[in-house]
């Protein structure tokens, strides 16, 4: 199987962090991350749960905030949207 190359940018903390830790499991960064792409050809997702730092209440305050925001917009006709996108594409139109 043909080697390649990959490189990519992360915090200079970070790598001495991820390094030693996988020198303690006696291994390198490249094979740890070599053993996660495989994992993630393999399954077709990302091998572990990835998540915002956002509380549950936080999530729900946002939602709510959006519901607030949604519910003191107009109700507009389908002719009305009809029009604001036919001026929207208009407008693109002339800017090309």
């Amino acid at each position: 199987m043909e080697q390649v190359m990959v490189n990519f940018r992360m915090d200079a903390a970070l790598k001495r962090d991820v390094e030693a830790i996988c020198k303690e499991m006696g291994m390198s960064m490249t094979t740890a991350f070599t053993i996660f792409a495989k994992k993630l050809s393999r399954e077709r997702k990302i091998p572990f749960e990835v998540s915002a730092d956002v509380t549950r209440e936080e999530a729900l305050e946002a939602v709510a905030s959006l519901r607030r925001a949604a519910s003191k917009q107009p109700d507009m006709s389908l002719d009305e949207i009809n029009a604001e996108i036919h001026e929207a594409r208009r407008a693109r139109k002339a800017r090309a």
